[in-house]
């Protein structure tokens, strides 16, 4: 398929700038893949659709406060920051991304924090915004982390116009989030309140979790019309051994297993077995899923409504299928539903 395929014109007032007042409480649109049919729900209503040994797959990863401000030397020059993953903890090395990256070289030095309490030096140039830096900090590494996180914050993204809200801290991040590491929040997780899953568990519905850590990839536009020659970014992910029991057994007893989220997707999809059943993986996935494209894991999922032409609407595409998801979205700006990280969600059944 092509890009073009994939242009919807999203109206910038549907972009959600805060989250629902609770949780569960966002709007819930459900799709029939057997039957085309589409019912607006809310998000708390999704016990409805599961029952005894069904499992949702969860993706932990937790969001850090990847987002510095800082001030080059000697001009001052308001510089922003964005961690993207550290590469030696010895060294203090981070692969980062700076903005304006034209006045940021090799040498240079950038100063955080009101009192200048740290210090960084950039030490390689990696992509035309990508650079290395070396953390200049003398203490214990527990103590440079400390300091890290307490200048950083939340990584929203750059659609959410607002400044960062104390809430957000809390709120861009699932209530299950508990392996450290991701830039971006699994957003099909966030409508996950404790009161909800209770009731899910209630009704004898499973869960597990495996870890893939979002990274930047997620939002960075296809530039190329041809899908075949698109190339995503890789993410780490581990699938441990107690997620593929739980998941094999459903498919064995022919119960759901729902895919919370597009990150689940990717990485349930990445580890499949000759047979049909998912296997335990510990590394790196650039998986990128476009339609035609065969499923073997999840037959239900769990995301939000996402950007034009993005990878994820794509993904989403290829499971609910390209006319009936292309219907959903018309829809969803028909009704005037949310869109994008904050937004409201979409179940995708059979």
């Amino acid at each position: 398929m092509k890009l073009s395929q994939f242009k919807i014109d999203i109206p910038e007032e549907l972009i959600a700038q805060h989250p629902a007042q609770e949780r569960d409480e966002a709007r819930m649109m459900v799709v029939k893949r057997s039957t085309g049919e589409i019912e607006h729900k809310m998000f708390k209503d999704i016990v409805d659709y599961f029952d005894d040994g069904d499992v949702m797959v969860l993706n932990n990863t937790r969001v850090f406060p990847a987002r510095l401000y800082g001030n080059k030397e000697k001009t001052g020059a308001r510089i922003e920051v964005f961690l993207l993953r550290e590469l030696n903890r010895e060294s203090r090395l981070w692969d980062v991304l700076v903005d304006p990256a034209r006045k940021i070289r090799i040498g240079n030095k950038l100063y955080f924090g009101e009192d200048d309490s740290l210090v960084a030096e950039v030490i390689d140039n990696t992509t035309s915004r990508g650079r290395t830096l070396r953390f200049l900090f003398d203490g214990p590494y527990e103590d440079f982390k400390r300091t890290v996180y307490e200048l950083g914050e939340t990584p929203l993204p750059k659609y959410i116009t607002r400044p960062v809200e104390p809430e957000d801290e809390e709120r861009y991040q699932t209530i299950f989030a508990d392996v450290e590491g991701a830039v971006a929040a699994p957003t099909g997780g966030l409508h996950f309140s404790r009161n909800l899953m209770k009731r899910l568990e209630l009704k004898g519905v499973d869960y597990t979790k495996l870890t893939l850590h979002t990274g930047l990839g997620t939002f960075r536009p296809v530039e190329v019309e041809d899908l075949t020659k698109h190339k995503m970014d890789s993410e780490e992910m581990i699938i441990p051994e107690t997620c593929t029991q739980r998941v094999n057994e459903a498919i064995a007893n022919k119960k759901r297993v729902c895919a919370v989220g597009t990150t689940v997707m990717r990485a349930i999809e990445t580890s499949v077995s000759t047979d049909g059943f998912l296997k335990p993986f510990d590394g790196w996935t650039n998986k990128f899923i476009f339609p035609p494209y065969e499923f073997s894991i999840a037959n239900s999922m769990i995301t939000n409504f996402h950007a034009s032409e993005s990878t994820l609407l794509m993904m989403v595409s290829a499971f609910g299928g390209y006319d009936l998801i292309r219907e959903a979205y018309e829809t969803a700006i028909k009704e005037k539903y949310r869109f994008y990280a904050y937004g409201d969600a979409l179940l995708i059944i059979d």
